[in-house]
């Protein structure tokens, strides 16, 4: 019976960048931010400690939804998604403050580094979890002093893991990127997928923006002429 019911993604996260890009793939999803603190989960490895804290996010807003959350006339999914960047033999989160994102920016410049973002995906009724890591190598430009000042005085850095975007200020410093852009923005789609269909779910079910004919309901992303 469940299997048939309409799919609800609650998205275990702040992040205006995944939800964006939920968005803009068709899907609607709600927001209840975890609370989970990050700094007690060490490990070496930074695939290990993006998926472990993906997972308690997930798990955190999961044990915060009721079954009546769940539905009797729907199927809730939480997605919960953490990133970190592998970088000279670290683990970097977001920068500790501005002197932080800094000195980081000067260490990154001109060379490379990967970015591991781990996905856990819940299923509520069915009681079922799929999870993984996608990861991402990042090239970043050899910009200088005065750009890194400038962009740190933005403030963007200090809300980001690794102390750069993508999608936002920092586009213009990362010279080029290996695999899934969305990696880098924090949710990758190919990978959310990949993930529902070990669910036995497909991700056109969870498309709410979606007209006949494919046409966006809301417009989103950049217009095209």
């Amino acid at each position: 019976m469940s299997e048939s019911l309409p799919l609800r993604l609650v998205l275990a996260s702040a992040s205006p960048a995944r939800r964006k890009s939920l968005q803009a793939a068709g899907i609607e999803p709600d927001v209840l931010v975890s609370g989970v603190d990050e700094s007690l989960v060490v490990t070496d490895r930074a695939e290990d400690l993006c998926l472990e804290l993906a997972r308690l996010k997930a798990q955190a807003v999961l044990t915060r939804l009721s079954p009546v959350d769940a539905g009797v006339d729907q199927r809730t999914l939480v997605i919960g998604c953490d990133s970190v960047l592998a970088f000279d033999g670290e683990i970097l989160g977001k920068p500790a403050d501005p002197a932080d994102a800094t000195r980081r920016w000067l260490r990154m410049r001109g060379r490379s580094g990967v970015l591991h973002s781990g996905h856990c995906l819940i299923d509520m009724v069915a009681g079922r979890r799929a999870e993984a890591v996608a990861s991402t190598t990042v090239h970043f430009a050899d910009i200088s002093d005065d750009e890194i000042a400038a962009y740190v005085a933005t403030g963007e850095p200090l809300a980001v893991a690794g102390a750069f975007t993508i999608d936002g200020l920092g586009g213009p410093f990362v010279e080029r990127i290996e695999g899934d852009p969305g990696t880098v923005v924090g949710l990758s789609m190919p990978l959310l997928r990949r993930l529902l269909a070990e669910l036995d779910l497909r991700i056109t079910d969870l498309w709410t923006k979606v007209a006949p004919g494919g046409q966006s309901v809301e417009p989103l992303g950049n217009v095209r002429s």
